[in-house]
């Protein structure tokens, strides 16, 4: 993506990254964690609010702080840093709503060319997957890195 990031702060083992969102509500603390799930080599991309209290990770807080290209751009910058090492990593992400997945389809439509240069991307239609297309709602995505 070609937008502006935040600057983030990664886990030693690269698979957490915070950073904070700036806007009129105010500092946001915001959390991306790639999860191992039951199938080896997979991994669920989580992204929330960090909780200040709990620590704990929120996906459906809705903090409307007219940032979102810059959040998505940086969480979009997480996931080259993720497979920079973990090279055949399979990632699996999907909204915590439809509204956010169709956020995210519409995200990677506006940067599709730029995101098939290192990465290939799928979409999860009503029964099964198939390569990403713009103008098509999914209901999931699944990206892997370009060898």
């Amino acid at each position: 993506m070609l937008y502006e990031r935040y600057d983030v702060n990664a886990s030693a083992d690269l698979t957490s990254f915070e950073f904070e969102s700036k806007g009129p509500k105010g500092t946001i603390q915001k959390v991306v964690r790639y999860t191992e799930i039951n199938v080896k080599g997979y991994y669920n991309l989580g992204f929330g609010d960090k909780d200040p209290y709990t620590g704990l990770i929120s996906d459906l807080t809705v903090t409307n702080n007219n940032d979102s290209k810059k959040v998505l751009a940086t969480v979009a910058a997480t996931l080259y840093v993720f497979t920079n090492n973990y090279l055949d990593a399979t990632i699996f992400a999907t909204g915590s709503t439809a509204a956010r997945t169709r956020l995210y389809r519409i995200g990677i439509s506006n940067n599709l060319a730029q995101i098939e240069k290192n990465f290939l991307i799928f979409g999860l239609g009503k029964d099964r997957w198939e390569p990403f297309r713009i103008n098509v709602n999914y209901i999931a995505f699944l990206v892997r890195r370009k060898s």
